[in-house]
């Protein structure tokens, strides 16, 4: 039966000599992966296979059976047009950040589709960034994606509260007996990110490039402390070299 539906390119493997296998956070299913015949084929239609790359949001008709862990795409198409993201080494670096901490935490290939619309904003704001909202939006991100998997921070910082407590996933008045929290330095600029609502708000957010680092090691940290089986990342050290630069 086919099904419409959007979705987000995380990932593209070749599959024998013309095929690739892509995996894909779609609205209606979740992550799924399909196959996609001839898309490397040399054949003019096989120009459609660029459309392919990690990042891209996507119109899809697809085959979809619940028993099959490999399904078919019928038909698909661009659902956004990037202006700068994949040309800008800067937004560019910070998507492939993104779409690898989605692969990282994607387990299942249940229908999330507020997760769905939260992601596929998130990178048409990237692309949309100026410079500093840009170098922003990883920390952004990740804090707002814990939430939306089920183990983000509860509270807000307060001269009562300043020290976020990672393990217990809440702000404190005292720090807690173990190594995973935040002073209230970090704590009260973290507060900020979980607060954004707007553009303007997360462009006004300055940091130097040391907080950045700190703050994203610290987040990721917090995702090995609620996701058991969460493993390295291996774009975060390219990020800091490029958002340094």
């Amino acid at each position: 039966m086919l099904h419409k539906t959007p979705g987000i390119v995380l990932r593209t493997v070749k599959y024998g000599e013309a095929s690739v296998i892509v995996s894909v956070f779609t609205e209606l299913f979740g992550l799924q992966s399909y196959i996609v015949n001839g898309a490397r084929s040399g054949k003019p239609k096989s120009a459609k296979g660029n459309l392919l790359q990690p990042g891209n949001i996507l119109d899809l008709v697809v085959y979809h059976q619940e028993q099959k862990n490999i399904q078919r795409i019928s038909e698909f198409k661009l659902a956004y047009i990037y202006t700068n993201l994949h040309v800008n080494i800067v937004k560019n670096t910070v998507a492939l950040y993104m779409v690898e901490l989605l692969q990282k935490s994607l387990k299942q290939p249940e229908s999330q589709p507020s997760l769905y619309y939260f992601v596929s904003n998130s990178l048409q704001l990237l692309d949309q960034a100026n410079a500093n909202t840009a170098a922003n939006i990883p920390l952004y991100f990740t804090l707002k994606l814990a939430s939306h998997l089920g183990f983000g921070i509860n509270g807000h910082f307060s001269n009562y509260s300043p020290f976020l407590d990672m393990q217990e996933g809440t702000f404190t008045d005292l720090p807690p007996h173990h190594s995973h929290h935040l002073d209230a330095l970090h704590s009260e600029i973290t507060d900020r990110f979980l607060r954004v609502q707007t553009t303007v708000e997360l462009e006004g957010i300055s940091l130097n490039k040391d907080r950045r680092r700190i703050l994203l090691y610290r987040y990721l940290d917090f995702f090995k402390l609620h996701m058991p089986d969460f493993t390295e990342l291996h774009s975060p050290p390219i990020l800091h070299e490029i958002l340094d630069a």
